[in-house]
């Protein structure tokens, strides 16, 4: 993420301005690494939320399962490296998630969804691998109607630049546009190279910019970078790097918003207001129900019996 040379010096300034580590966060029966929020930056451009989940490998008697949960306010992206996810959600929507393809539920006034390990899979030997981020909605969009959007791998361009490959998994970058209905100018766009590349893209970047190592090492003014990161720039339009063999990493973000937004669980809005609203309507039963499913997951630091649901 380089910047250009500084009057008298023949080096250039490093371009990235926060560097956040991945921290470990305890889901019940799933560790994934913590991205954003972050107490110094809590969202890049409008995104808000980045789980890593695994890698993981799980054995015939365990699998993935987080119960019936309510969302507002925001939209949710289901990106897997290995692996498979059922999603099911209030809309009536059953879809199973693979590798490369998208899941963008968009929650607006609100959603309730389950994700867990497909039924052909349960007992099995299986691994799971990949990104959980949530996007927030714009203000004037955060009672949309729910909706639910799966985009297949084949259908995300893709292309290849100065020894890298791209995919551009949402929004609009580089002169590409991806199937993803997004609602505010965003981009989420994944580079990998084989035998290393350079990558000089900066002034076709906008708003905020954030880069998520997964594998290999990014250099950046003369200082190496590896796995597990979240670099934030300083000045997107200002982005080059510098890609090692093997590497993929994954650049996002976009215009940030203008207001202040607040997260309580799963839960995203522009005031406290709506967060304790949401809160009070998933404990009264007013989100609406998955067909089937009958373990919703309790407010945090509610006791509430699940079979009432």
């Amino acid at each position: 993420m380089n910047g250009s040379p500084t009057f008298g010096h023949t080096r250039t300034m490093s371009n990235i301005g926060l560097i956040i580590p991945e921290r470990p966060r305890d889901l019940g029966n799933f560790l994934v690494g913590r991205l954003l929020p972050f107490h110094s930056k809590r969202m890049v451009g409008p995104f808000i939320f980045i789980d890593h989940m695994g890698p993981v490998a799980m054995s015939e008697h365990e699998n993935f399962d987080v119960g019936p949960h309510p969302h507002i306010g925001l939209s949710t992206l289901t990106y897997l490296f290995e692996g498979a996810v059922m999603h099911r959600d209030s809309l009536g929507t059953a879809m199973e998630i693979t590798p490369g393809a998208v899941n963008w539920m968009v929650a607006g006034s609100g959603i309730v969804h389950s994700e867990r390990t497909p039924e052909r899979l349960r007992h099995t030997d299986k691994r799971m691998h990949g990104l959980q981020i949530w996007v927030a909605l714009p203000k004037q969009l955060e009672d949309i109607a729910p909706s639910f959007h799966h985009i297949d791998a084949k259908d995300l361009p893709s292309w290849e630049q100065d020894g890298a490959r791209f995919r551009l998994i949402a929004g609009e970058v580089m002169g590409h546009r991806s199937a993803v209905p997004v609602h505010s100018p965003l981009y989420l766009l994944e580079v990998s190279t084989t035998e290393g590349a350079t990558i000089r893209i900066g002034e076709q970047l906008f708003g905020e910019s954030g880069l998520y190592i997964l594998e290999g090492t990014v250099t950046d003014d003369g200082m190496a970078h590896g796995p597990r990161q979240l670099l934030v720039a300083k000045d997107s339009t200002r982005c080059s790097f510098q890609l090692a063999p093997g590497s993929t990493v994954y650049l996002f973000g976009g215009e940030p918003f203008p207001e202040e937004r607040f997260i309580h669980w799963n839960f995203v809005a522009t005031s406290l207001e709506r967060l304790e609203t949401a809160k009070q309507r998933w404990m009264a039963g007013g989100f609406p129900l998955i067909d089937g499913e009958h373990d919703p997951v309790p407010l945090p630091g509610t006791s509430w019996d699940r079979t009432d649901r």
